[in-house]
């Protein structure tokens, strides 16, 4: 008689996605995940293949997450201030799925995934600069709000100020600048 199944996938994922916040990662380890579940290390292989596919399922929950987040806000304020408020609150998550190239497992995500993600992003980006432009503008926005997101999770904002204001700043402009019309 088959041993019964003691942990499912979600349950698997959402103590790595737990794991990854608190100690980054080199912490997320099957022996760490197995503990956190209440199994023994070898029960994860019924469900994850090994490591690398265990960080893949974490990216992926992660982007499914942030994609929900970035659908349901309206403008490119809404928009861009969720995608901060969620890098911010999720720093190693976030760091997971900006920088894929650090971490192959996460760059293994699905592309038909990538572009769920993408799709609110692409439709604030349409709004402000039009279907032709759209793909450019979505890659300025996400390029400027990770890239400031970044900085103020590595403690890159040194020179004095409230990063808020320059948050601010920045939002404003981008978005002006972006919906320019081209004469």
């Amino acid at each position: 008689m088959p041993t019964p199944d003691r942990t499912s996938l979600d349950a698997i994922v959402m103590a790595a996605r737990d794991l990854l916040e608190q100690d980054g990662l080199p912490g997320l380890t099957m022996q760490a995940v197995a503990e956190r579940v209440g199994v023994r290390a070898p029960s994860l292989y019924k469900r994850v293949r090994n490591r690398d596919d265990l960080i893949r399922l974490v990216a992926e929950a992660t982007l499914v997450e942030l994609a929900a987040e970035l659908d349901a806000a309206n403008g490119a304020r809404k928009l861009l201030g969720s995608f901060r408020a969620f890098g911010l609150g999720r720093p190693a998550a976030f760091r997971l799925i900006m920088t894929p190239g650090d971490t192959p497992s996460a760059a293994a995500v699905s592309e038909a995934l990538a572009e769920t993600v993408s799709a609110g992003i692409l439709r604030t980006a349409r709004e402000l600069a039009g279907e032709q432009d759209a793909l450019f503008a979505a890659r300025t926005l996400t390029a400027w709000a990770a890239g400031f997101v970044s900085m103020e999770l590595n403690g890159g904002f040194n020179l004095g100020g409230d990063p808020e204001d320059a948050w601010e700043y920045g939002l404003e402009r981008i978005v002006a600048a972006i919906s320019a019309k081209q004469t």
